[in-house]
């Protein structure tokens, strides 16, 4: 038998705490933030589901430069010559 294939045991706390073990979480790429779903069928069979939650919906991404030395506003979409939109107001 595999390591992987024995099975894993953790303690509840009194406050009902568990700890995913470590191995478990490298295997199943469980990351802090990450949400676990438990489900029990009619016959007392537990589930559990991991449910990614990642810091954010473009972390994966690589930065794209915008021109400029980063400290001039992107966020005027053609408005820079209308002075409603001036940052100076």
């Amino acid at each position: 038998m595999a390591t992987e294939d024995v099975p894993e045991e953790t303690t509840v706390s009194d406050r009902g705490m568990v700890t995913i073990p470590a191995s478990l979480r490298r295997r199943l790429d469980i990351e802090a933030g990450d949400k676990i779903q438990w489900d029990v069928d009619d016959d007392g069979n537990l589930s559990v589901e991991v449910v990614k939650q990642r810091h954010g919906a473009f972390d994966d991404f690589e930065p794209v430069s915008m021109g400029g030395d980063g400290l001039e506003s992107h966020d005027l979409a053609g408005h820079d010559a209308d002075a409603a939109f001036s940052e100076d107001r």
